[in-house]
């Protein structure tokens, strides 16, 4: 048995109800148990298919959920209510707040709807005490701006999920005490300068995810990911570390306590 498969490892992002894992769900959970991830985060990325999700965090020992409305179908979906976002966090496997954020790639024209949604996502971090969890892609001056302003109004907690922005926001995010998160992106061969700014954190603010299906990183990439090959990530940033791989998978579930309280008791 390898050293990963032994060592328990958390994938912090992932998206178990998507339809590329339709009819897969127990024996995708079983070959993430057999390669050593025993805790997972499914993301509801439109709060009305919240129950499909919610349900899945149910059906599975160590398998969690957040909530939210994602960036890209803001201007697609009702507003989230902060009082729909509060209530959430009732259920004891809801830990997180999200995804939420800013993405400018394809939905620019959304931008000032995604910053009005990002700010109630924050109001309800700031209410519940759960981790804020952001998607920022091409927007990284107003994301900066905005996560900063919110801070000094009232702290919360926050990843910057599948992080793949310039150094200026991985900065701006350390700053305010938030975490970094690697994904498959920072395993890929052209990747240098992200693994620059992932080299550069502080260890005890990185974690790391999949974001399955998609971005799966080497030797699967150009493949449906899913939570199993965290795994390859983890390789990665032990090598950036300078760390045995049990040992960042240690630290980066440490981590992921830290921040994901309600999920710290419960192991598949």
């Amino acid at each position: 048995m390898t050293q990963a498969a032994t060592t328990p490892i958390v994938d912090s992002h992932c998206h178990l109800d998507f339809p590329d894992f339709d009819g897969e769900h127990d024996a995708l959970i079983a070959r993430a148990r057999e390669a050593g991830v025993t805790r997972m985060v499914t993301i509801c990325t439109k709060l009305r298919l919240e129950p499909r999700v919610r349900a899945l965090a149910e059906a599975h020992a160590g398998v969690f959920y957040a909530a939210g409305t994602h960036p890209m179908s803001v201007a697609s979906e009702p507003m989230a209510g902060l009082d729909e976002l509060t209530a959430l966090a009732d259920h004891p496997k809801f830990v997180g707040i999200g995804e939420t954020g800013l993405d400018y790639h394809y939905t620019a024209d959304s931008a000032a709807a995604q910053q009005e949604s990002l700010r109630v996502h924050i109001e309800a971090a700031r209410r519940t005490g759960l981790p804020l969890i952001i998607h920022a892609r091409d927007a990284d001056d107003d994301m900066a701006r905005i996560l900063t302003d919110e801070h000094r109004a009232g702290g919360y907690s926050c990843v910057m999920h599948c992080f793949s922005s310039g150094a200026g926001l991985a900065g701006a995010a350390l700053d305010l005490g938030f975490y970094l998160s690697m994904s498959g992106i920072a395993a890929f061969p052209r990747s240098t300068a992200l693994r620059e700014i992932f080299a550069a954190a502080p260890i005890d603010r990185i974690l790391v995810e999949t974001d399955s299906p998609y971005l799966a990183p080497p030797p699967h990439r150009g493949r449906r990911n899913e939570p199993a090959y965290v795994t390859g990530t983890a390789a990665v940033g032990a090598r950036l570390f300078d760390m045995d791989y049990a040992e960042f998978a240690r630290q980066t579930s440490a981590n992921f306590d830290r921040l994901f309280w309600k999920a710290a008791g419960e192991r598949a």
